[in-house]
């Protein structure tokens, strides 16, 4: 009997042992030690979830921390940067700050910001364009006006020898004009995850599921020339293993949220990635390693006992 508890001693801490050092799965890191900064460091909104409303909660870094913990499938709120974007008040001046979103993950430091006009005005990579110029170029394709410039020249009037190109560069101009650029310029981030075996950064950005009617004001007259569904993320800055660039996407998936106001905001999910740097793997410790040995040690010398007996 003493025997048969002994091998189930021994039997229970190889399991043990070997167990922790396979406990080191690949799993979903998270943005640890979040902090808002910038220089409009203030200008920040943090939402919570009740039920299926997104709710302003108090701007503290523990709710800023508690509301990124969620991912595609069960967002848990968002923190919206540069949060003043879209008022009235919002000049040129205004439109030189940014609001960022900074932590660690994977052990890799992460920075997400709001957008600048110079950001914007700057020109992109070796596109030959602005970078909204270049971004552009999608949106107005997302909202179905590529193709259709000879109806956005009868609903607005403009003589029909103007060519494509001038009606999509007058388009943007107006865009810009009734500030098309400030709407995109504000990122609510919903998480920030890990895979931590390949590497890859998961950003959630929230937003409307259907930019239609959002969109009105600005585009007035070619409204209905816009896609129903049409599905535009806003923009986020991020700066990551020495690289800067930007990160938006055009189509989303259904939050099961929306905005307390009950506008449509807070409903769609605009996952974007980040190849990564994959997290160091843990090594075991020395003496785990030992004492994995040390029970096998034991292992053998009962055997020979048991041999030496027989």
């Amino acid at each position: 009997m003493k025997n048969t508890f002994g091998k189930i001693v021994i039997g229970a801490s190889m399991a043990i042992g070997l167990g922790t050092v396979a406990a080191n799965p690949a799993q979903a890191g998270t943005l640890t030690g979040a902090t808002i900064g910038g220089t409009a460091a203030n200008d920040y909104l943090v939402y919570d979830v009740s039920g299926n409303k997104t709710v302003l909660v108090p701007n503290s870094p523990a709710n800023v921390q508690k509301v990124l913990d969620g991912n595609a499938a069960s967002p848990t709120g968002n923190v919206e940067l540069r949060a003043s974007s879209e008022l009235s008040g919002f000049n040129a001046t205004e439109f030189g700050k940014a609001t960022t979103l900074s932590g660690q993950i994977g052990g890799q430091d992460i920075t997400l910001s709001s957008l600048t006009l110079s950001d914007w005005t700057s020109t992109y990579k070796d596109t030959g364009k602005t970078f909204g110029q270049f971004w552009f170029d999608q949106f107005y394709t997302a909202a179905g006006l590529s193709g259709k410039e000879s109806q956005i020249k009868t609903a607005l009037g403009l003589p029909n020898f103007l060519p494509s190109n001038v009606i999509r560069n007058g388009v943007f101009t107006t865009f810009q004009t009734v500030g098309g650029l400030q709407r995109s310029s504000d990122p609510n981030i919903a998480y920030v995850n890990q895979d931590d075996n390949t590497g890859l950064i998961k950003i959630g950005l929230t937003g409307h599921a259907d930019l239609k009617s959002y969109y009105a004001p600005v585009f007035g007259p070619l409204t209905n020339l816009i896609n129903d569904n049409f599905q535009a993320s806003e923009v986020v800055k991020y700066t990551y293993n020495g690289v800067t660039d930007y990160l938006y996407s055009f189509t989303a998936t259904n939050s099961g949220l929306t905005s307390l106001a009950g506008n449509g905001d807070h409903s769609g999910n605009y996952e974007v990635t980040i190849n990564g740097v994959p997290p160091k793997r843990e090594v075991p410790e020395p003496s785990l390693v030992l004492g994995i040995l040390g029970v096998a040690g034991i292992v053998a010398g009962q055997r020979k006992l048991k041999k030496a007996s027989a």
